[in-house]
């Protein structure tokens, strides 16, 4: 039985290359350009699986052969029809395919390339790893040919095959993304990030970035979680910022968690501008915090975040005013008259406006079991516990909140959770 060797797997590595990279919260990412593939082009690059043809299909399979290395246009279609018409075993079948391969990629014909991956696929002869191979580098060439649905049906076919190459996943993100279905998109990337994760590898910052880009262009739910999973990947101020950023616009937060989640913002040092000190300020001076006011504000402007000759920041100082921050002693006194579960959540703001993070812990645990709203007392409590450095007991209080303020609660989790 004559032997003859396959150029698929060849061509498959000339045609991949991955979809250039995109910005959060950008467009499609522009495609990236490629050369015309060519065939291997010498013997060690056309070394390939050997293929035992069967009798009635050699001759014709070698004819195809002959009329494909000469660039016979206008014969191949008869050859390979006639190659078809015998081919009995995976061998013969997988011989043709890739030999139309081979001419579709000469004559940089996607579509006939499209339907020779196809038929290498249905030959069974090859792993299903290296199929994926080629239907990535079909994809590729779908994507930068801009025919985003093939170039997502390519690469999903090669996810099927190769469930744990990542970038098949990848690139199959871009294409969704592409095509105006960005919330798929998003999934599709969430995907590859649980899969490093789960194999105990560091995931890529950018892909977190990019996830996010999607999930929240897409007004998809799933930003929220994604940038809680940004912020646990990499607790830095700027992802923090547009992690809490990202919830306060599409999360419809709870209006009594504006100070919760300006407190985080605070504790992760991820407060920008003015919008941000204002309205922490106006939540706290509102409550008549203002300790917790004041503190805030000398932050912000010892960092530079802010500048006293903002007229804003001008206006929140001269509300502050002759606004005493509670001393020790006055602390005390509210504390013993306190009867109401309200008094002991105020006063445990006011503790934590202090900085006395243990007194405000032991306010909101009595406010609770005055019978304050649990899920804003054990929120409250959680912050303050992991402020003061009590882990466990901070993931235990935030564990206990439900209803609007859980989002939150989950945030001040991550927070909680952090490396010492």
């Amino acid at each position: 039985m004559k032997s003859i060797t396959s150029t698929a797997i060849v061509l498959a590595a000339s045609l991949s290359a991955s979809p250039a990279g995109a910005q959060m919260y950008g467009s499609a990412p522009p495609p990236q350009q490629q050369t015309a593939v060519q065939p291997a082009q010498n013997a060690d690059q056309a070394k390939g699986p050997q293929l035992k043809l069967s009798g009635k299909a050699q001759k014709p399979i070698v004819d195809l052969q002959t009329a494909v290395k000469a660039n016979d246009v206008a014969n191949i279609p008869a050859k390979v029809q006639a190659a078809q018409a015998v081919a009995s075993t995976k061998d013969d079948h997988y011989a043709i395919a890739q030999l139309q391969l081979q001419a579709a990629v000469a004559a940089k014909d996607n579509a006939a390339a499209a339907q020779a991956v196809d038929a290498i696929a249905a030959s069974g002869f090859l792993p299903g790893t290296k199929v994926a191979e080629l239907y990535d580098a079909l994809g590729v060439q779908f994507y930068n040919a801009k025919q985003y649905d093939l170039a997502a049906s390519s690469f999903q076919k090669a996810a099927a095959l190769n469930p744990q190459n990542p970038e098949a996943q990848k690139m199959l993100a871009e294409a969704l993304n592409s095509q105006g279905k960005r919330a798929e998109g998003a999934a599709a990337l969430q995907k590859v990030i649980a899969m490093s994760a789960a194999g105990g590898g560091k995931v890529d910052e950018a892909l977190y970035k990019r996830a996010l880009g999607m999930a929240y262009e897409a007004r998809s739910p799933n930003a929220i979680e994604l940038g809680r999973e940004w912020v646990a990947a990499y607790p830095t101020p700027d992802s923090w910022h547009n992690a809490l950023a990202v919830y306060r616009n599409m999360g419809n937060p709870d209006p009594s968690s504006a100070l919760d989640i300006m407190r985080l913002a605070r504790a992760t040092k991820s407060m920008q501008g003015t919008a941000d000190y204002n309205l922490y300020a106006a939540e706290t001076i509102n409550a008549s915090n203002f300790g917790e006011a004041k503190a805030m504000l000398a932050e912000g402007l010892a960092s530079a975040q802010i500048k006293a000759s903002d007229p804003v920041i001008g206006d929140i100082q001269k509300a502050l005013v002759g606004k005493a921050s509670p001393t020790a002693a006055e602390l005390a006194t509210r504390e013993a008259g306190a009867k109401v579960p309200a008094a002991f959540l105020r006063i445990g703001d006011a503790y934590y406006g202090a900085g006395n993070y243990a007194k405000a812990a032991e306010m909101y645990r009595q406010a609770a079991a005055k019978g304050a709203d649990a899920n804003l007392a054990n929120l409250r409590l959680g912050e303050a516990l992991a402020l003061s450095g009590d882990k466990a007991g901070a993931s235990a209080a935030l564990g206990k909140v439900g209803g609007s303020l859980s989002e939150i609660a989950k945030f001040w989790l991550v927070y909680a959770n952090r490396s010492a």
